[in-house]
């Protein structure tokens, strides 16, 4: 069964129901699919044939999700991109991918244009918002009419995404999705959370991102809720819909519920409708975890993924209490283990690599044969995550593998200290990182933000956390900052913090 499929079974179900709701527009099922049916028609006109992969690279907009249908129902690959990237991302990942296609918008051109003086590859060059000329079509010239388009007939192991994942080190490399690890997944997670037909997904996350994707657009389409789509995530417009949606699900990552607690102490919410809030991407503080939900009166299923699965693999199951501070259980048809170095099981409750297995797990790297080879040795994905799994099967994880400090030959948890440091009354933000040091090899350091008005000092902030944790763990250099480098949905970049 491929994407499209998703949309097309919603327009029989329910044509007249609401799918989109953007600012002040909305579309129905029934509208969004005759949408995506005349694009395949006019995309198919202008050459884009199945297997060709095309760049999108647009905001959050009803565009967005019209011109990602339409390219899964001609069978075309999707490499969906930030919209902000620069040349100096873009030129790699449009050479490494081979793209035919591009398709963008008139606010986000200027970069792209650049890279793609160097990229004769990509043929077609189309824009939203734009006139003739410049080599590129307008978006709006593209559609034809000719009523509902024969989708591709997808065959096993077929790729229809390829999302480029940042790392650490290195260059970017595109994780090739197929159609069954996608449709697959938003099956699942969708099956996971009950709801009822008149629930709303509010939906802040970047489409562009797997998570938004999968969580908010897949699922909620394959469950034939209305999604409400915000162009960016805004702290007082999310309130107010919170407020104004008679029962809404939340697809989250830390960031946004930190700052709609921040936002709730200036513009006291009057009301919540949240039915429940789902979060991942990044470790949820348990701290953020219990202030929001005794604040927005819901509960808060922390769950874990990444882009080489589709992204969800492990969530807390709904309906049951969840343990703060765990990711929660494999979900249904995916399984996970925590192993030593050489990929054998650790007793329950020691630290090891969480690694997963399910039907969202990628097809592999796109032009990378080793690097696949290795993030999928054994039949497992990888995931470079260090966790513990306690005797019920609940996962914790403690840290990336590659944050990980060693400090005089001891091991130090950066999440672990982030943790505490949430709990100080004035933290509002804060990032634990390794820094180089002439005789421990790593000194542990803290970057915090902390809340308006605040006269705490880094000494404060460093006697805080000496007095809670073991001697060797304490971070001897703090700085307080004015925010943290963070990505476009809301992840601290700690790669990114220099601290002086």
């Amino acid at each position: 069964m491929g994407i499209a499929r998703l949309l097309e079974n919603g327009a029989e179900r329910n044509p007249g129901q609401v799918c989109l709701v953007f600012e002040s527009n909305q579309v129905t099922y029934g509208e969004l699919n005759a949408r995506a049916d005349a694009l395949a028609h006019g995309l198919t006109r202008k050459g884009l044939r199945p297997g060709n992969v095309c760049v999108l690279m647009m905001a959050n907009s009803i565009q967005w999700v019209v011109t990602y249908y339409a390219l899964a129902k001609i069978g075309a690959v999707v490499l969906p991109v930030n919209f902000l990237f620069r040349t100096g991302e873009l030129d790699h990942i449009f050479r490494d991918s081979g793209a035919k296609g591009f398709i963008g918008q008139k606010e986000y051109l200027d970069q792209p244009l650049k890279t793609m003086e160097g990229s004769p590859h990509i043929e077609l060059r189309i824009a939203s918002g734009v006139s003739p000329g410049h080599g590129l079509l307008p978006l709006e010239k593209v559609p034809v009419n000719q009523g509902p388009f024969p989708s591709h007939p997808v065959q096993p192991d077929e790729t229809f995404a390829v999302i480029y994942t940042s790392g650490t080190t290195g260059l970017p490399k595109g994780a090739m999705l197929t159609h069954e690890n996608l449709v697959s997944n938003a099956k699942i997670v969708a099956g996971m959370r009950p709801v009822t037909p008149s629930a709303v997904i509010l939906c802040v996350l970047p489409l562009f991102h797997i998570y938004g994707q999968t969580s908010a657009l897949n699922a909620g389409v394959h469950l034939g809720l209305k999604i409400r789509l915000f162009p960016h995530f805004d702290p007082a417009s999310l309130l107010a819909a919170i407020e104004e949606e008679e029962s809404s699900i939340l697809i989250a990552v830390p960031t946004i519920l930190n700052r709609l607690l921040e936002q709730s102490k200036l513009q006291p919410i009057r009301r919540s409708g949240l039915l429940f809030c789902i979060s991942g991407a990044a470790s949820l503080p348990v701290e953020i975890l219990r202030k929001f939900q005794d604040t927005f009166q819901t509960t808060i299923y922390e769950g874990y993924g990444l882009t080489e699965c589709s992204p969800v693999c492990v969530e807390n199951p709904f309906g049951l209490p969840t343990r703060p501070g765990s990711i929660g259980v494999p979900i249904p048809q995916f399984k996970a283990r925590v192993v030593d170095e050489q990929d054998r099981d650790v007793p329950a409750g020691e630290v090891g690599e969480l690694i997963v297995h399910g039907p969202g797990v990628m097809k592999g790297y796109l032009n990378q044969p080793e690097a696949t080879a290795q993030a999928l040795r054994g039949g497992w994905l990888h995931t470079g995550d260090l966790a513990r799994m306690d005797r019920d099967g609940y996962i914790y994880i403690v840290d990336r593998k590659k944050d990980m400090i060693i400090r005089g030959g001891y091991n130090v948890y950066p999440r672990e200290l982030e943790e505490i440091l949430y709990t100080h009354p004035d933290v509002v933000e804060a990032a634990v990182i390794g820094m180089p040091h002439p005789d421990l090899g790593e000194e542990v350091a803290a970057a915090v933000v902390l809340r308006a008005g605040s006269r705490a000092t880094p000494e404060d902030i460093r006697i805080y956390m000496k007095e809670r944790v073991a001697p060797y763990k304490y971070p001897r250099k703090v700085e307080i900052l004015s925010e943290l480098p963070k990505s476009t949905t809301g992840k601290i970049l700690k790669r990114a913090i220099r601290l002086s």
